[in-house]
This record gives C-alpha cells, structure tokens and sequence, in this order.
C-alpha cells in the first residue's frame, strides 16, 4: 500500500475481516443446504449475498471511518482514536462471528437466517441462558471460545496496522478519508434507484430459507429490528385495497348472517349450539406439538393419550396454526384475530387495552377468568396482554408450591396441571362460570424433562430422541391431568380444548410450506358426539367455536367461523415471517413482498403442495388473502377489534 493510502490500512483490514467471515459462513451454509438448491441457485445467492455484504460494510465501516477523521485532525489524540478503532473493529468482528456461528442451530429450528426472532428472545435474557446452559452447552462453550479468539486476533490485527503507518500530509489524508466515507455511504445504500438495498432486492427463489442465505445473519437481523421500531405494514408488502373493499370482502367470507354497527365493522351475533346452562372453558395450549407426533394424524405416534382423546371427544384431522411462535398460537385461539407480518398482538402497544379476548367476552356474561403457565407470565408480554384484556387473574411459576422439577422454561408440566386441578377446584366452588387458559411448556427447547416418566422404543430416531421424548412425556402428564379431572366436580360442566400453538419447526422450500402448520385439536365434554371433523379449519375458528359451544350469544368481531354449523368453503391462513398464506377448498395462494403472488394447489390427505398457474376453484382467492391481511393491519390499526363500549 502507498504511503498516501496508508491511512487506509486499518480499514482496509476491518473491511477484509467482515468479508472473510461473511462470504465463509455463505459458503460454509451453500455446501451444508445444497439438497435445497437447484440449478443456479448457488451463482444466485453469491451476487446477492456480494450485495447485501458491501451494504453491510458500508454501514459498519462508516462509523470507523469517522474515527479516522477525528485521528486525523486531532493529532493529540493520536492513541485515543487509535484504540477507540481498534476496539470497535474487535468488537464489531467478535459480534458477526459470534452471530454467524449461531445461524446453523437457528437454521435448524426455524428453517431460516437468524431474524426477529433472534431479537425477541433477547428480552429474556434468563430463559435464554438458561436454555442455552442445559441444552446447549457444547453449543454455547464452542461460541464463547470462537468469540474470544476472533476478539483477540482482530484486535492485534488491527493494531499493527496503526504501528505500521507512514506519515503523509494531513490535507491528502483528509481527501482519501472522505472520499473513503462517501464510497462507505454509497455502498451502504446499495443501490442508485428510488429506494435503498432492502432483502427482497436479492430475493430470488420461492424457498424463504434459500433467500435468506442471499443475506448475512448480521444484516437479517438488523433489518429485523429496523422494521420492529416501525411494525411492518401489509400494504407496504403485498399491496393495497380500498377500505371499503378490505371490509366488505373479509365480511362476506365470515358468512355472518347481519353485521350491526359500522363503528366495529366485523361485530355480528352468533346463535350458540349450547342453549342450555352455560358450561365453564378450560383451554390447554400445548407447547410446539405438529400433527407429526401425532399417532390419530399419521404421525409418528408418540402421543398415546392425546390419540386416546381423538377417540373419546370431537377431533380435528386438518387443523392448521396462524404462525410458527407460541404468541401467534395464543393471539389465534384466545382472539380469533388474523394473522399479519407485524408481531402478534399480544406484544403490540395498542392492543394491550380494550382488544377483543375471550377473556373480556367471558367476563362481561359472568365468569371468572384465569391464566395458569408454569413459567415467568411476563414472558412474550402475556401478562401484560392478558390482564389488559379480561383475564382477572394470573398463576404462574412463582404461585406453584414445591414444585418437583423446574426445566429452563419452569415447571415441569406434571407440576403445571397439578397446580391447575387445584386452581379449577376453587373456581368451581365459588359457583361462577370460569375460564381457564392452562399454557404447558415441557416440549420446548433443550426439552430438559423428569427423569424416568416416559421411554422410546428401541431404534427411535436418535437424532430427534430427546425432543420425541419430550413431546411423550408432556403427552403422558397432559394423560394423567385429564383422567384426574374427570373425577373432579368440575368435570360434569366444563368444556375442554385441548390445541397445539404450533409445530415444533417449520421447514420447506415452498414459501408457506402448508404441511409444518398442521397441528391437533380436540374439544372434550361439549354437547356435540365424539367425532372425526375432517375439514380444513383454522386456529381463528376455535375461539367462535368455543363459545357457541359455551352458550354464549354476545355479539363478537371474530372472523373465525362457529365449527358446530356447515360453511360453503373451508379454508384458513397462516403468517410465515414476511409471507401470508390463505388456503381454500384445496387451493392456496401466497403472497409475498414486493407485490409477489404464487399459486399452489393442496392436498390435506397426503400433505402434497404443488405449484399451479391459476386458481381454478376461485378466481378471487388472491383478493380474499389480501383483504383479510390487510384487515389484521386495519383493525389494529383503528381499533376496530373491540366489544361495544370500549374505546
């Protein structure tokens, strides 16, 4: 390097650190993923992936380019910024590494870059070590001694480009250092268009976890918090729709026989099934359990008691999640609200007051509402949401007495529906109608469980044995709950549901990959027969159906349809990060940032997505998505979801 360019070396070496671990990590994930490539996907994930790289640089070195400056023109404090640079590409380089390093595990359990979920689990800082230290501690031991080298290298890598400098005039350095900033500046704006480098400019493939690798962890997750301080706006994605034609189109899908006030556009009165004395709900919201596990769904059968159950009450064979994360699952079942790329309600600031619930429908008519989890209620912001929203009162870890086990998430699920069997008891002493929401969380990772409870036969998958071990152990207390509960008073006037949140995982190279939403549901002791419902439903129905089955008549906004009647179609939907899916009747269509849409056709019995020109069935199927995604944006947004009299 000349000696003019000489200030340059420092930088210059930052930037080649950044480079060396983006492009290996690209590489490293290109060979790892290659089963999910096709031809010239690799070329095309490398341009892009150059793209994104040179964005990210140019944010990152801009700053540190600023820092030279100052060393410049503060020669007295030469050493002060020599450190302040070094320390910043050490830390910066330390970050990235540590990031990238996570990206596989991420990729294994979310099928995608690491991305706003990476984020919000950071709010809970000790859930997460706690996870990390029982059930990924080979994991966590290899990132922090990655981290340390990559601190320490960078650091006297960085160093010896200061000691190695030669002098040149302060007027040149100063134009290099500029010129340097504004190419810094360039770059991080990645393109000379109307809008800046954003990741669907590099999105190419219909594959989300192919598209991602266009990315750097770092930058996916950057754009992740970028877009959480601004919610994303469905129209920003996928389009835009009068509003009138938003609501008319999301009314006429519900099939509600009146709407009755324009002031809350989706308000319409439901004829409850149960016109009889109205029954108590308890809901049990299993933690990250598919249809996959599931022995009644044709899957690989590590839910003895729940197949039991399919058996004995009205069980849903194609019933599919909103989402892939516990708050999606709470918002569908607990609201019947649509799904959205903006985070769920439950998390959202102007949902946390006077936003439709069970919970406030079920007040206003009489009951007593509760809340029982066996971790931290705070968690994901439940609390918040639930007591803002009709639940008057709120068990959780720290309301258990004596627990026998506690795993990373809180006690065990056995210790759980002990603790709920007693909070059911003195509700139903006081001779009000009551609500329960009982949130297990055994079957979540590290699937940390008591020992000696459940086994797996010889030759079980050893690859997925501790979580299939999980999923039978909260199978089993879930078993041992419901067989104590039918000997309680309780029992004779309660209504139990017992659903899925969502799937473990989600993974697919189709966009939405339908098949990983497929989750089970079986409502026990309501006045309809035991039965197989073979329909295709949504989470979003389950709510209306609920208090039709409670007897409960009082107007509600849900668009989810009441499963005791017969619908002309049969559909549902579910948010995939920035991808909404509406299936009806057999045929799907997706829609995807930038306006994008596809077309796919599926098959509930045998899980097949095939990709198709046009709907055949419905000619509007892409209008209907794109009103009932917006309509999620619009009613949060105008506080349109809500009881009468509330504001």
């Amino acid at each position: 390097m000349t000696a003019k360019l000489s200030v340059l070396k420092p930088l210059f070496r930052f930037t080649l650190l950044l480079m060396a671990v983006f492009m290996l990590s690209r590489i490293g994930l290109l060979i790892w993923q290659q089963q999910r490539l096709v031809d010239g996907d690799s070329l095309a994930v490398l341009m892009g992936g150059l793209r994104i790289d040179l964005s990210s640089l140019g944010y990152l070195s801009a700053l540190a380019v600023l820092m030279l400056l100052a060393n410049v023109f503060l020669r007295s404090k030469t050493a002060l910024f020599q450190h302040a640079f070094t320390l910043y590409s050490s830390l910066v380089v330390t970050l990235i590494v540590v990031v990238e390093a996570s990206t596989p595990a991420f990729i294994n359990q979310y099928d995608v870059r690491p991305n706003r979920l990476f984020v919000e689990y950071l709010d809970y800082p000790q859930e997460v070590f706690s996870m990390l230290l029982n059930g990924h501690l080979l994991a966590m031991i290899s990132s922090l001694i990655i981290a340390t080298l990559s601190c320490v290298f960078t650091y006297r890598f960085i160093s010896a480009a200061f000691s190695k400098q030669q002098n040149t005039k302060k007027v040149s350095q100063v134009v290099i250092l500029v010129t340097t900033l504004l190419v810094c500046l360039i770059s991080a704006r990645g393109t000379v268009s109307h809008r800046p480098l954003n990741p669907a400019l590099v999105y190419f493939s219909s594959d989300s976890l192919v598209n991602s690798l266009a990315l750097n962890s770092t930058y996916s997750v950057a754009f992740a918090i970028k877009n959480m301080g601004n919610e994303k706006n469905a129209s920003s994605l996928y389009g835009t729709m009068p509003r009138n034609e938003i609501l008319q189109t999301v009314k006429q899908a519900a099939y509600k026989q009146q709407f009755i006030t324009e002031s809350i556009p989706t308000l319409a009165n439901n004829l409850p099934f149960n016109t009889g004395k109205q029954k108590n709900l308890v809901i049990i919201l299993e933690e990250s359990l598919g249809a996959r596990f599931v022995g009644e769904l044709g899957g690989i059968g590590v839910t003895p008691e729940l197949d039991k159950l399919y058996q004995q009450g009205w069980g849903f064979d194609n019933l599919y999640a909103t989402g892939t994360r516990s708050v999606r699952g709470i918002e569908a079942v607990t609201t019947g609200f649509t799904p959205s790329p903006s985070r769920s309600v439950v998390k959202l600031s102007k949902s946390q007051r006077n936003f439709f619930s069970l919970a406030d429908v079920l007040t206003r008519t009489g009951y007593t509402t509760q809340f029982i989890y066996g971790g931290e209620s705070h968690f994901d912001n439940m609390k918040s949401f639930f007591l803002g929203n009709g639940f008057s009162d709120i068990v959780d870890i720290n309301d258990i007495q004596s627990p026998e086990f506690i795993s990373s998430w809180g006690v065990s699920d056995e210790d759980l529906f002990n603790q709920a069997d007693k909070e059911l008891n003195e509700l139903n002493k006081t001779g009000k109608p009551f609500f329960s929401l009982v949130f297990t969380s055994s079957n979540h990772d590290p699937f940390d469980i008591p020992e000696g409870k459940v086994t797996l036969p010889d030759g079980h998958d050893p690859e997925n044995y501790k979580r299939d071990l999980a999923i039978k152990y909260a199978d089993y207390a879930l078993g041992k709950f419901i067989a104590k509960a039918k000997t309680q008073n309780y029992w004779q006037d309660t209504v139990f549901l017992v659903v899925a949140d969502h799937d473990v995982r989600v993974f697919g190279s189709e966009p939405v990959p339908l098949k990983s939403f497929h989750i089970p549901a079986v409502i026990l002791n309501s006045d309809v027969k035991a039965k197989r419902d073979t329909r295709l439903v949504s989470q979003i129905d389950l709510p209306a159906t609920l208090l039709s089955l409670l007897g409960v008549g009082q107007a509600t906004p849900m668009l989810g349809y009441d499963l005791t009647k017969q619908y002309p179609v049969e559909r549902a939907m579910m948010q995939y990060y920035d991808n909404f899916a509406y299936v009806e009747n057999g045929e799907a269509v997706i829609l995807m940032p930038n306006q994008k849409v596809s077309y796919w056709r599926y098959d509930t019995t045998n899980k097949s997505q095939v990709a198709i020109d046009k709907p055949t069935t419905d000619l509007n199927l892409a209008k209907k998505a794109l009103a009932h995604v917006l309509f999620s944006n619009l009613a949060y947004t105008e506080k349109l979801y809500r009881l009468p009299n509330k504001s």
